[in-house]
């Protein structure tokens, strides 16, 4: 059976250039007979490039050992939030703590010698995730980027950034800083005594400077309706900022597993850059719609944000902003 496109499971009244992707019934089903389960011990090829549909804590010991290049971790924060239906409560720090330790003590056995490992957080749980990180890992940095999007409040800053902890299992670990630099528009581009530049380049459409990847991210655009990778999670990731982690921490052909997949963004982004995937994630329709993704990815490999090897800050691109002219049959992009 094929999927059709563009319809919705939940009949949700879009407006006509919203591209949040959604699935019908018969979607669902199609897409649910290709997902995997675990019950008991498993090979490293019965999950690999897989989409597995169950809870980690009753998979988790039945996974293979030391088998995991790069671990991605996108877990529930420390605050009320419902998923699909499912609620994750808000605990104190020691009872966070403890829930975080609980799973993640397990899945270290998984990790190769040179695997590194990234942890995302919001401000309140970061120092939580610090905490059981530094138990077990190397912590190298922590990443903060920006959301762009967050609720104003009257007496307190408006929240729009997250953490996201970096860390290695050993000394011996992959990290490619030329494969995450990111292209700035030159405001004040300065030359040398010849008149020509000095450490950035002139272009048709304007004046760039290719600059190493730093701890702070401001380049990224969390999904929204006019954006093809936007689905109805509410804690979805970009594809951009899984092409940072992916590009700069794991070689071609390396494994990435995500224990906490939701929609898939992990694992469509490892497969767009030639890696290999495992993604587990406990609720079925997420796992549809991440099937649905790595289905799309087949057909598109592009990743906004990311072109010619490099990445591009916001809005930088002549053809960027060009393209965000509303039109009849085109919808607003913020591509980059």
């Amino acid at each position: 059976m094929k999927p059709t496109m563009n319809t919705d499971r939940r009949e949700k009244n879009r407006a006509p250039r919203n591209r949040t992707l959604s699935l019908s019934a018969d979607e669902i089903a199609f897409y649910r007979s290709r997902l995997a389960k675990i019950n008991a011990p498993v090979l490293q090829a019965e999950i690999e490039n897989r989409t597995v549909n169950c809870d980690l804590f009753s998979a988790i010991d039945y996974l293979p050992r030391d088998f995991v290049d790069l671990l991605f971790i996108d877990p529930p924060y420390n605050l009320t939030k419902t998923f699909n239906g499912t609620t994750f409560r808000e605990r104190t720090h020691d009872q966070y703590v403890n829930w975080l330790d609980s799973w993640f003590s397990r899945l270290i056995p998984l990790l190769r010698t040179t695997a590194s490992v990234y942890i995302c957080s919001d401000w309140y749980s970061s120092t939580a995730v610090q905490q059981v990180a530094t138990r077990y890992l190397k912590v190298r940095n922590r990443i903060t980027w920006e959301r762009e999007k967050g609720r104003g409040a009257n007496r307190n800053w408006k929240n729009c950034s997250e953490d996201i902890w970096f860390c290695t299992v050993s000394n011996e670990y992959v990290f490619n800083p030329d494969a995450v630099k990111l292209t700035r528009r030159v405001i004040a581009p300065y030359t040398d005594l010849s008149g020509q530049p000095k450490d950035w380049e002139r272009k048709s459409d304007g004046d760039y400077r290719l600059t190493h990847a730093s701890n702070v991210w401001t380049d990224l655009t969390v999904p929204f309706w006019s954006m093809p990778e936007n689905t109805d999670h509410p804690t979805q990731k970009p594809e951009k900022l899984l092409a940072k982690i992916i590009l700069a921490s794991s070689a071609p052909d390396a494994l990435v597993l995500d224990p906490f997949l939701g929609s898939g963004t992990c694992s469509v982004v490892a497969k767009k850059l030639g890696r290999r995937w495992v993604g587990i994630e406990i609720d079925e329709l997420y796992c549809c719609l991440a099937e649905r993704r790595l289905m799309l990815a087949e057909q598109d490999g592009s990743i906004q944000g990311y072109a010619d090897g490099v990445f591009w800050e916001r809005n930088s691109r002549k053809d960027d902003r060009t393209s965000r002219t509303l039109t009849a049959d085109k919808p607003a992009l913020e591509l980059f």
